[in-house]
């Protein structure tokens, strides 16, 4: 995760209980489907997700839940036919951790770890979705995907700066798009995932 100052590093607060439910409830891998789809198809009732997903109504709400106690999604009264339909929506934001943020030995690191751990299966089941399906995508959009990965020595400052550098660059980045899909709406367009990890290796064993 890339890492803020004090004063900038989470928009919920301190780090603390806050910060340990926000981990508990996005990283859950069917609270984290349910929020991507909310986020890449748009607002949805429960009944629509249940459907969407195969999971039962009741178990749909319950993973939501949590997602609006955190502030993830909003109900979205407004697009439901009546009152028996509840309809969610997501709320942009983003919150930004790192590890050392806990102190080692305690319960809240133990959840710390398992929200990096869920995050890292989670990028990993992607890249596998990615992989199998890509021959039902265009040439086009296999040409523009792309993967790197390379290996040298480096400082620890070094390796913070570079880390640095690619959040801005992904940040500019999609600022650009978002602002070219109100220019040109009408442009093909697919949802994209960025995956960028930077860490201190050794030789990997088969």
């Amino acid at each position: 995760m890339p890492r803020r100052t004090a004063e900038t590093r989470h928009e919920i607060g301190e780090v603390g209980t806050d910060l340990i439910d926000v981990l508990i409830a996005f990283h859950h891998p069917t609270r984290r489907w349910l929020h991507e789809i909310l986020a890449l198809e748009g607002p949805a009732s429960v009944g629509t997700l249940a459907g969407r997903t195969g999971l039962a109504v009741g178990s749909v709400s319950h993973h939501l839940k949590p997602l609006h106690q955190q502030g993830f999604i909003e109900p979205a009264p407004d697009l439901a036919r009546d009152t028996r339909e509840s309809w969610w929506r997501v709320v942009p934001r983003s919150v930004t951790w790192g590890i050392d943020d806990f102190a080692a030995d305690t319960p809240a690191r133990l959840v710390a770890d398992q929200a990096e751990a869920e995050n890292f299966r989670h990028q990993v089941r992607a890249m596998q979705q990615w992989l199998a399906n890509a021959g039902g995508t265009t040439e086009e959009w296999r040409r523009s995907a792309t993967s790197m990965d390379t290996l040298t020595r480096a400082t620890s400052d070094q390796l913070r700066d570079l880390a640095e550098r690619l959040q801005d660059v992904v940040t500019a980045w999609v600022s650009e798009c978002r602002e070219d899909e109100d220019a040109h709406p009408d442009a093909d367009r697919a949802p994209v995932r960025v995956i960028a990890r930077t860490f201190p290796t050794g030789a990997v064993r088969p």
